[in-house]
């Protein structure tokens, strides 16, 4: 099959941005690979976005209404499903608020087949102050001081886990033949989704650092209702207390020479003290404070140890870490 005809199914989650979302699908129309289609999946009762994607007047853009309402990260992560009732090729999320460049299709389509990768991850420019009048475009993209462009094995990749984030929505594409299963199917933040979509990844991934998507950073409405009980506070908790049972896993799950040398681990951009920062929190490796000033080491140390204490994992990890043992 030519990378021409080659049939990428992007998913728009949304919920009542008209402008941002009028942005987005503006992106998909203007793509140079146009063999596409795009399901938008509205979160608004009212079904607000079927306007804007009626206006498009364009086949390839369906409008699909959630019944009942899922909720930001409930329809964030049912654009991950296996599911590929278009008979697509490849697969992409792009959120109502992010925007891709017009080469995102066609580069990431080049880059599955001839790094002989099944899933990419895509550096990002940063949108800051999203849908305000002061909105502007980051000089660098997101993975730049943190991963090298190249192939990465799974259990290297997760090992970012320590240090950051790891994989970025926007940022991934992906082919019908991953084995990877995107959907993290369990409730929990948005946030922690993200975090066990880097756990999840259980093949070779390729980090490509030429930014060609952008993602949006507009402070709580990137956050909205995800259905969680508890106030902020709580909900911090549960997260960082999460991510901590995250990164253990990751080393465990590492090669020990991966692990021997992490500090310098030519694999990463991340600075040396971050790696240390990480491992310290963790409580993965108290003896990593000798990267870090002593104060430093015991502040992160103590603070690790007050959250693995009184933070309480989200409620669905457990089942997300017996899965993923199976």
């Amino acid at each position: 099959m030519s990378h021409s005809r080659s049939l990428v199914h992007v998913r728009t989650p949304t919920y009542r941005r008209p402008d941002a979302l009028r942005r987005c699908l503006g992106s998909l129309v203007a793509q140079s690979h146009d063999n596409w289609v795009c399901d938008v999946y509205d979160d608004d009762p009212e079904g607000s976005a079927r306007a804007v994607v009626a206006a498009f007047r364009d086949d390839r853009i369906t409008f699909n209404h959630n019944r009942p309402q899922r909720f930001a990260s409930r329809n964030i992560d049912k654009c991950f499903s296996r599911d590929n009732p278009r008979e697509a090729d490849y697969f992409c999320v792009v959120e109502d608020d992010n925007f891709i460049m017009p080469r995102f299709m066609e580069d990431n389509i080049a880059l599955c087949r001839r790094e002989n990768v099944r899933i990419v991850l895509c550096n990002q420019i940063v949108e800051h102050d999203s849908g305000t009048p002061n909105a502007r475009l980051s000089e660098t993209g997101l993975l730049d001081d943190k991963l090298k462009a190249g192939r990465y094995e799974p259990d290297v990749f997760r090992l970012s886990l320590i240090a950051d984030i790891g994989v970025s929505n926007g940022g991934l594409f992906w082919s019908r033949e991953a084995v990877s299963d995107l959907e993290i199917n369990v409730p929990c933040s948005a946030t922690l989704q993200e975090y066990m979509r880097t756990f999840v990844i259980a093949e070779p991934i390729h980090v490509a650092l030429e930014p060609l998507a952008v993602w949006a950073e507009n402070g709580e409405a990137t956050q909205r209702d995800n259905g969680l009980k508890g106030g902020y506070f709580v909900r911090e908790l549960a997260l960082k207390r999460s991510v901590g049972i995250l990164q253990r896993r990751a080393w465990k799950g590492a090669r020990s020479e991966d692990r021997d040398n992490f500090l310098t681990h030519p694999a990463f951009r991340y600075s040396r003290e971050s790696r240390a920062r990480g491992l310290v929190k963790s409580h993965i490796r108290l003896g990593a404070g000798a990267t870090l000033r002593w104060k430093e080491a015991l502040r992160l140390a103590v603070r690790g140890g007050l959250i693995r204490l009184i933070g309480r994992p989200e409620p669905g990890l457990r089942r997300f870490l017996d899965a993923q043992a199976k």
